[in-house]
């Protein structure tokens, strides 16, 4: 949905959505950062989108232990 954006302070409601092989693109992660025990997580946090406009979010991501966060993404913006 939005390519930059800024996280403002933490993620919360963390859950795991797939893990290991239950990852449609581990093949692409493996080659890209390297071998781990890779996680598919969301969470909801604050993000600063390019125009500036802040807003609560739902984040998917990727992360494996020792490699990090990888691929953050809005998957889509909360109304409050």
């Amino acid at each position: 949905m939005f390519t930059a954006f800024e996280i403002i302070g933490k993620i919360s409601d963390i859950e795991p959505i797939a893990i290991g092989t239950s990852i449609r693109d581990i093949a692409r992660l493996r080659k890209a950062y390297g071998v781990g025990r890779w996680r598919k997580l969301k969470g909801i946090a604050t993000v600063r989108l390019p125009d500036g406009t802040i807003c609560k979010a739902e984040i998917h991501w990727y992360e494996a232990h020792g490699i990090g966060k990888r691929d953050l993404k809005i998957k889509r913006t909360l109304d409050e």
